[in-house]
């Protein structure tokens, strides 16, 4: 399908095409914007990611730093290469702190369950029986006055 049948196919709007003017038509969008389907990060965990971004990225230009000076044979070069690597240390730490802190934000606040939870469905089910236990437990315990039911004595 050539730009020709595309524009025959897809109308402007309806008052631009009853004007007759030769540029009623117009070619369809490349793409349509959608909402975003995720939600936010939580905060503490958005502070954590942008802290571990900001060292990883300082620890490679320091490791880039580190990595000419030592081919250039300055003698800078081996204070470089140690704090280079304390640098990857440190970063290795931050990236873990991220994820450490989104698993206590979710054990603390709620996970997101889906209906094929394994672990929802047990809770449904164990649910389900003290019901019916607390339910039986009930009948069996109530007293039975005389003349209450229908039965009377004779």
């Amino acid at each position: 399908m050539d730009t020709h049948e595309r524009r025959e196919r897809t109308p402007v709007s309806a008052s631009e095409a009853a004007s007759g003017h030769d540029d009623a038509y117009a070619p369809r969008p490349l793409w349509i914007e959608e909402p975003k389907a995720r939600r936010r990060m939580a905060d503490p965990v958005r502070t954590a990611a942008v802290r571990a971004v900001i060292i990883t990225s300082l620890t490679m230009i320091q490791a880039m730093a580190a990595f000419l000076l030592s081919v250039t044979g300055s003698w800078l070069a081996f204070p470089m290469v140690l704090s280079s690597v304390a640098s990857t240390v440190v970063a290795t730490w931050a990236v873990l702190d991220v994820w450490v802190t989104r698993q206590v934000w979710n054990q603390r606040h709620g996970v997101v369950s889906t209906p094929s939870s394994t672990a929802r469905h047990l809770r449904r089910e164990r649910r389900r029986a003290r019901r019916t236990a607390r339910a039986s437990a009930r009948e069996t315990s109530r007293i039975r006055r005389p003349g209450a039911g229908g039965l009377s004595r004779a």
